[in-house]
């Protein structure tokens, strides 16, 4: 009914408002075609991918996308991660090759061994189509990944939003944005390539977030069994370390990391870091490897000081539930003030965790562009709180090629109102909202501040559970 019912080999997903009309629109990756569907504004959707001049070959295997408006002309564009140029015909079978054994069982090739796609930048004409920039742009000028996450942030603060790709058993990628329309490589070079052992690693999910207050957009990044995840403290300047033993992630485990977000899950204002897990191999079960398909979540809580704690046992036994794992999206699905992590599982359910965690206080800011892009896509919201800062950003796509809420949800503690909010708008006007008010679900319309019509308030303590 509602026009999703394409069917194929999806991957991932991402939103944007990429005709500005006020209604979110869908792009879903896949093996093979790609799909742009645009939201008529009456809960139903058409596929537009072809007539938008989004056309992909039957071989390409997309996987991470992020709407990003990356020459600030107000309309989102769009860039999409790419995996392998893949063929039935041509792959080799379990066993048959180098890469199609592990650990000495059989299983399904790759990547090595299979042949590298390039990743594609898409130009919103404004008109409802695009025009493949790729080549333009320099983005296929990188080569050797295979893509997954796509994650779009600016990284160095300079307005503009860059791109960086976590890329399986291969360097990842960072896009920088010249400002000119085009972008340059500089993984290696700002430290976000390899591991602080200088090992290229299997990269799978990756989110952004301020861990540190202090002012600039870390990543963590999820890879294969037998690694750790990735911490890259970000030091401005295009400068990354990779701190992820100092920080307290460092321990070698045999999970298979995926969707990853950092997660302010009891509205401390500090994200702690949540991981989905699951193998990639169903043939891993009862072959004494030390390891399962199934496998649980982990939860580290921020110690305020630039390192993390596992808390997994201690967050309730539904996070230690045994499934593979794979997108991870958070939201405050029901409108109480706390996020709550929705996880996409093979072969099964989705799963959705009730955040039951104490929590502090909180703001939530939905923001509406007016001569930026209408989602506010790349907009940097910084709270001013007791002399700290804490920055957030509006994201399409990430995770693990997921989408979360476009709100930007600070956590207060126990602070009774936000003493600043500063906004930079994706076309770089900055706006200032001072003594906000906690508890409350703003919504501002760039130039023109808060609209009081569309704020409400929350009473958290009369907040009933789901089916409560």
């Amino acid at each position: 009914k509602a026009g999703l019912a394409h069917s194929g080999w999806a991957q991932g997903g991402c939103v944007g408002d990429y005709d500005n009309d006020g209604y979110l629109d869908l792009f879903v990756t896949y093996w093979g075609q790609n799909i742009l569907y645009h939201n008529k504004g009456d809960g139903t959707f058409s596929e537009v991918s072809e007539t938008a001049g989004l056309k992909t070959s039957k071989s390409e295997w997309s996987t991470g996308c992020s709407f990003l408006d990356y020459d600030r002309d107000g309309k989102v564009d769009l860039f999409v991660a790419r995996y392998v140029d893949f063929s039935y015909d041509t792959v080799p079978r379990p066993g048959e090759g180098e890469w199609c054994r592990w650990k000495g069982i059989y299983v399904m090739c790759g990547p090595r061994g299979l042949k590298m796609s390039v990743n594609a930048l898409y130009h919103n004409n404004g008109d409802g189509t695009f025009t493949d920039v790729s080549q333009a742009s320099g983005i296929t000028k990188a080569s050797g990944c295979y893509g997954f996450t796509a994650l779009s942030a600016d990284f160095d603060n300079d307005g503009w939003p860059d791109v960086y790709v976590a890329c399986d058993t291969t360097p990842n990628l960072l896009y920088h944005n010249n400002h000119d329309d085009t972008f340059s490589e500089i993984g290696k070079t700002a430290g976000v390539a390899y591991s602080e052992e200088g090992s290229m690693q299997a990269g799978m999910g990756a989110s952004a977030g301020d861990y540190t207050h202090d002012g600039y957009q870390d990543i963590v990044k999820t890879n294969f069994s037998d690694d750790t995840p990735t911490v890259f403290l970000n030091r401005g300047n295009n400068a990354f370390d990779d701190v992820t033993r100092a920080v307290g992630l460092g321990r070698i485990t045999t999970w298979l990391g995926w969707g990853v977000q950092f997660y302010d899950f009891d509205n401390s204002g500090w994200p702690g870091v949540l991981i989905c897990n699951g193998h990639i191999y169903p043939e891993v079960d009862g072959k004494n490897l030390g390891t399962s398909y199934r496998q649980p979540k982990v939860l580290y809580y921020n110690l305020h000081d630039g390192k993390f704690a596992n808390i997994t046992a201690h967050a309730g036994n539904t996070l230690n539930e045994m499934h593979s794992a794979r997108g991870l999206a958070l939201g405050d699905f029901f409108k109480n003030g706390r996020e709550e992590a929705l996880v996409n599982n093979m072969n099964e359910t989705p799963s959705l965790y009730y955040n039951t965690a104490p929590v502090g206080n909180f703001i939530s800011i939905q923001l509406i562009g007016v001569k930026s892009n209408r989602a506010a896509l790349g907009a940097q919201v910084t709270l001013e709180q007791n002399g700290d800062k804490y920055q957030k950003e509006i994201r399409s796509g990430g995770g693990f090629i997921s989408q979360s809420d476009l709100r930007v949800h600070f956590g207060l503690g126990k602070a009774e109102k936000a003493d600043k909010i500063v906004i930079r708008w994706p076309n770089g006007l900055l706006e200032t909202l001072k003594d906000l008010e906690a508890n409350r679900y703003y919504v501002v319309r760039e130039g023109s501040g808060m609209d009081s019509k569309q704020t409400r308030n929350v009473n958290k303590m009369q907040v009933k559970t789901p089916g409560g």
